[in-house]
């Protein structure tokens, strides 16, 4: 005979529900709306990870699910506290990540009056969420967090809202806990499988492109078994570079903002395309050139899991609605019958990616960054996790950084400065053994840079590299394009971020060559504490690719 269950807060109803669904980690600013799931906290073995701005704080929730595969969870406060966080919510949303984000809310009884702090959540977050929603009665917790679960990880992942009016949060009720949820897994059926391998067979020039999210390192190796039984080139999406090893002979390279032009042509020019879990958006397809809109010359493979998705942009000659996971597995014994005519000419796309990646230009000035970012590749373990916000810093990580392991990079396919900060943090307190860097530039650092307390505060020793031009880079890049000889709005003057490191209790260190960075990045990992090292770039370094054009004022 079932127990009746125990009278409980709203409170304790979410915090258990939490618990239920295998929830470890949860990062917060602590507001008064949601004060009786703070207090339900405490009771739990939940690690509560305080911030200190609700952007960083969402931030860290999508990168804990980006790492996971389950949503990463944030808390925040009314109002203000909410609209802070849809800076995270947003990247959720375009990287395809499972989050949750708990918002607290007004009391039930004072809506429509504009009370302080009070928004319509469902207004505000339903364009930049599956679904946002509010909670009304305790005793529906249960149902609506199971819920919420599923839906943030089931067919294309992405982040829910959930608003929690703060007197709904004090009611008791006798409810039971909802089951831990895994979603529903979407297969590929045989006969796509067999289309699939029947166009492969028939290609002159295929390459797959891996993308999204979803997958798993058993995934990731079983399509590097397929791929290599295929001799089919391979290249990743933007910012997904980590879903299959840089050294495997079928890799091709990244698809991302200035790719090797070898790979563009290479896409362009294929008759089979292979895209699976991702979305080929604006970014990866260099702003919709690489295939034609609606129908693509080359035939067009997509696999992804949300239906939704396929057919959306690009109508594909074969659509597979399949998790990376389920599609990875169905190929196991898909074979070809004969060597494919294509295959002496993946050697070449590997070393075309190669030499593309392996070669850092000389720059201006006397710190050169392809050199230390090739040392740091050289250097540390292969688990070691690289963040980045944006910018055109991030270009030099892109190009030389040779990623060997699933959930090892943590960017945002959305573009969004600030990422990187956070980012780190949370991957150093999900996987402790690893080696958690963030490289940011001098404006994408100040994006979220206060974060770097929460760092100190919980003793994670993430190592966050600062790269100073003096400058919004990647704007002023446009403006000599556009605008040349005439700066606006992006100039930036600095603090002294080593101080800044060192006043909040981290590490800190100035770096001003590149002989001077490889023992700093020694002292600052042997340190034991969170660190920066403030590294200054010549401004006439513009990007990855060109120096600021001969006249332009710096």
């Amino acid at each position: 005979m079932n127990e009746k269950p125990a009278p409980r807060t709203g409170g304790r109803l979410l915090v258990d529900a939490l618990v239920a669904q295998g929830v470890d980690h949860v990062t917060c600013v602590p507001g008064e709306s949601y004060l009786a799931v703070l207090d339900a906290l405490v009771d739990s073995d939940i690690d509560v990870i305080t911030c200190r701005q609700e952007g960083g704080a969402a931030i860290m929730a999508e990168a804990h699910g980006k790492l996971s595969g389950r949503p990463g969870i944030c808390f925040v406060t009314r109002g203000p506290g909410a609209t802070n966080a849809s800076h995270g919510v947003h990247i959720a949303m375009q990287d395809s990540t499972p989050m949750i984000l708990f918002v607290g809310q007004i009391e039930t009884g004072m809506r429509e009056r504009e009370a302080f702090q009070e928004l319509d959540y469902r207004a505000v977050f339903g364009p930049i969420t599956k679904w946002t929603t509010e909670i009304d009665h305790a005793a529906r917790i249960p149902e609506l967090v199971t819920r919420a679960f599923r839906v943030a990880m089931q067919g294309r992942p992405g982040p829910v809202v959930i608003a929690l009016p703060e007197d709904m949060l004090v009611e008791v009720a006798e409810v039971v806990d909802g089951p831990r949820v895994e979603p529903a897994a979407v297969t590929p059926a045989k006969a796509d499988i067999d289309e699939m391998a029947k166009l492969l067979a028939g290609a002159r020039a295929p390459i797959a492109i891996l993308g999204g999210s979803g997958w798993t390192q058993e995934a990731v190796d079983q399509f590097a078994s397929f791929a290599e039984a295929w001799k089919l080139p391979v290249c990743t999406s933007f910012r997904r570079a980590d879903r299959f090893r840089w050294d495997h002979p079928c890799y091709a390279g990244d698809l991302g903002i200035g790719p090797n032009p070898k790979l563009g042509a290479r896409v362009k020019e294929a008759d089979v395309l292979l895209l699976i879990g991702g979305r080929m958006s604006e970014m990866p397809s260099s702003s919709y050139t690489m295939l034609d809109i609606p129908v693509p010359k080359q035939k067009l493979v997509h696999v992804h899991p949300g239906a939704e998705e396929l057919g959306r942009v690009y109508v594909p000659t074969i659509a597979i609605q399949a998790t990376p996971r389920a599609f990875a597995a169905a190929l196991s014994g898909v074979t070809p019958a004969s060597a494919p005519g294509w295959s002496n000419g993946t050697p070449t796309a590997h070393q075309d990616y190669l030499d593309f990646s392996g070669t850092a230009r000389k720059l201006p000035g006397e710190f050169q960054y392809g050199e230390v970012v090739r040392w740091l590749n050289e250097n540390l373990p292969s688990d070691t996790i690289l963040c980045n916000g944006a910018g055109n810093f991030a270009g030099w990580m892109h190009r030389h950084w040779r990623f060997g392991e699933l959930g090892t990079q943590l960017a945002p396919t959305s573009g969004s400065m600030g990422y990187g900060v956070p980012a780190a943090i949370m991957a150093k307190r999900v996987r402790p053994q690893s080696t958690a860097i963030c490289i940011a530039g001098d404006g994408d650092f100040l994006m979220n840079g206060q974060e770097f307390a929460t760092a100190v505060q919980h003793d994670i020793p993430a190592i966050i590299i600062v790269i100073d031009n003096g400058m919004y880079g990647t704007i002023r890049m446009h403006q000599v394009r556009d605008y040349p000889g005439r700066v606006s709005a992006t100039r930036l003057k600095n603090p002294d971020f080593a101080a800044y490191a060192k006043a909040f209790g981290g590490h800190g260190e100035t770096v001003r060559s590149t002989e001077e960075f490889f023992p700093a990045f020694e002292r600052a990992k042997a340190s034991g504490k969170p660190a920066i090292l403030h590294c200054f770039l010549d401004p006439r370094a513009l990007s990855v690719g060109k120096d600021m054009p001969a006249g332009e004022p710096i």
